[in-house]
């Protein structure tokens, strides 16, 4: 019998793609989607890794964005070779480009997009539902309920991409990805031959060649859906059921993902109350399977949606089923939360079950002990900085929320100082949005227009923004948060090292003079503060760099054995022109 291990969602599907023969894995980190490529990076940069030559192991790499990440991977798919990306939820907008034209062209090696939704935000701005954008995309797409499935499927998908020619998306949850259970994995397979696609016109995305390919995926459609409703990740239960003890016979249930877990987790307590089971189909495959589920709900008149996320099938039913039929779930006035994570007592009143005995039990009485919200680890360099800022901003109008002044902030450890006791960023919406926002702000007419981003948060995508301003002119500042790591998802390195930061910054046309670097250090507040209120005060654009290292990639980095002037390490590119030359 073969080993098995103790894997998290995100580790089991790192190990099936390894397993399925990938060539390449590209990524961008972002919770809960982070482990899994940090497992294959892992994996490949063992010694020997299993005694083969660096040459045959699987490129495994970061990128700079998840739009380039999925790039990257369509030329692994365009050389015959199968690719993994993995990315979060609010990811995949970035990647939107790639992710939608990339279904018209005519995929050769496997190509499995990894997404990981974050239903509660528990670390995210939205509960985007990714499976909407297979389906806009009209694309496969897979969804486990448990860590083995993940395995398993995940080494399907990169048959079902090669077998349609489409990319084709697995779709996981915060829940899924960091919990932990038993994986037996199958044989591994060998990587696909070196083999570049054959008609290139299939890869032009020219309108006379896109209306071509679009019309073939219109026309792949319905074999999806024939594959899909036979697939027995789409499986039935209790047709044809004797009916309940109380006459009812009128309902079928349809689930999905973790809504299906937590279905199980109740139907005992349903079957002692109502006599039986209603007939169930659960979904883990999709294109929605259309006619299956028109003859699962013959005869019925309530269907009960249970998934995980948006009510991305109950919408669709309205337009498989007849309206005779009451479809229930996330949209009818809350039997089952609109907003949230489900688990198996939020679902409970839609299956006509009474909260557990267990929920029920007086709750001891409890000390009034003060809310623990998220905050910056001691010491945090991001700490100093804010407090710089905040000091510059009181004494230009003695009111931070004056119309006089605008900071706009962005996404990463930094959003913590929209908190007590710094409160300065007035606006987080999405990576890279803090410049654009703070240039519309000056332009709308506010003097004094603050962007604070992160240094990978800039590199991902707050370049185009910078260029924008340079390009207008724009009196604004921005403000750059440099600790020479991804600090929020685990300390990943930085696609451009803290030494190159400012030949970046001079490259998009920053003057010399408005290029400001500042070490960010508690007893230089006051110095740091004259020279940024300086830069504030300046009527064209200017860019501060507040420098210093994260704590925790310092304790990384020292633990390493590296020293500080190792950090970051040089380039591959650099090592190669060495070589070269």
């Amino acid at each position: 019998m073969a080993e098995a291990f103790a894997l998290l969602g995100d580790e089991a599907v790192a190990l099936a793609a390894l397993h399925a023969g990938i060539s390449a894995a590209y990524g961008y980190p972002g919770t809960p989607s982070t482990e899994i490529l940090e497992r294959i990076i892992a994996e490949c940069e063992k010694d020997g890794n299993g005694g083969a030559d660096a040459r045959d192991r699987p490129k495994a790499a970061w990128c700079v964005n998840e739009k380039t990440a999925l790039e990257a991977a369509l030329g692994t798919s365009f050389a015959g070779r199968r690719v993994l990306v993995t990315m979060k939820h609010v990811g995949l907008n970035v990647a939107a480009d790639p992710f939608v034209n990339g279904a018209l062209l005519e995929i050769k090696g496997g190509l499995v997009i990894a997404a990981a939704d974050d239903p509660g935000m528990h670390s995210s701005q939205n509960e985007q539902d990714s499976r909407f954008y297979a389906a806009f995309a009209m694309i496969p797409c897979l969804e486990p309920r448990g860590q083995q499935e993940a395995y398993d499927m995940t080494r399907e998908a990169f048959d079902v991409s090669e077998r349609f020619h489409v990319p084709v998306m697995l779709r996981l949850v915060t829940r899924l990805s960091h919990a932990r259970s038993t994986v037996i994995p199958a044989p591994p397979r060998g990587r696909n031959p070196l083999s570049k696609a054959g008609d290139r016109t299939r890869w032009m995305l020219l309108p006379v060649y896109a209306r071509r390919n679009y019309a073939c995926l219109v026309e792949k459609q319905k074999d999806m859906e024939a594959w899909s409703a036979s697939h027995p990740a789409n499986k039935t239960e209790g047709q044809g059921a004797a009916e309940y003890a109380d006459g009812a016979h009128d309902l079928a249930v349809i689930t999905s993902g973790l809504g299906g877990n937590y279905y199980d987790e109740n139907l005992p307590d349903f079957a002692a109350l109502r006599g039986g089971a209603p007939p169930r189909l659960h979904i883990g495959i999709y294109p929605l399977p259309a006619e299956k589920i028109r003859r699962f709900c013959e005869g019925k008149k309530r269907v009960l949606v249970i998934e995980e996320g948006q009510p991305f099938m109950e919408e669709r039913l309205r337009g498989i089923l007849p309206h005779k039929v009451t479809i229930t779930g996330r949209l009818d006035g809350g039997m089952i939360p609109r907003t949230g994570e489900l688990d198996p007592d939020n679902i409970r009143a839609a299956l006509g079950l009474l909260p557990r005995a267990a929920a029920l039990e007086k709750i001891p009485e409890l000390p009034n002990l003060p809310a623990r919200p998220p905050q910056l680890c001691q010491g945090c360099p991001h700490a100093d900085s804010y407090e710089t800022i905040k000091k510059v901003i009181t004494e230009l109008d003695g009111n931070p929320g004056h119309p006089s002044v605008a900071v706009n902030s962005d996404i990463g450890c930094y959003s913590l100082g929209a908190s007590p006791p710094w409160s300065v960023p007035e606006s987080i919406v999405c990576m890279g949005a803090s410049v654009g926002m703070a240039r519309g702000a000056a332009e709308a007419g506010i003097p004094y227009a603050v962007a604070v981003i992160g240094d990978s948060t800039f590199i991902h995508s707050g370049i185009p923004g910078l260029i924008d301003a340079v390009n207008a002119g724009t009196p604004m500042t921005v403000v750059i948060f440099d600790n020479s790591t991804v600090a929020m998802t685990g300390c990943q390195e930085t696609a451009v090292p803290s030494a190159k930061l400012r030949e970046l910054v001079l490259g998009l046309g920053v003057r010399p003079e408005r290029l400001v670097e500042l070490d960010a250090k508690r007893q230089l507040i006051d110095e740091n503060a004259a020279r940024l209120r300086a830069e504030i005060e300046y009527r064209g654009l200017s860019v501060v760099i507040f420098k210093r290292e994260c704590l925790e990639a310092a304790r990384r980095r020292k633990k390493a054995g590296r020293k500080i002037e190792e950090a970051p390490e040089e380039r591959p590119c650099e090592r190669a022109e060495k070589t070269l030359q």
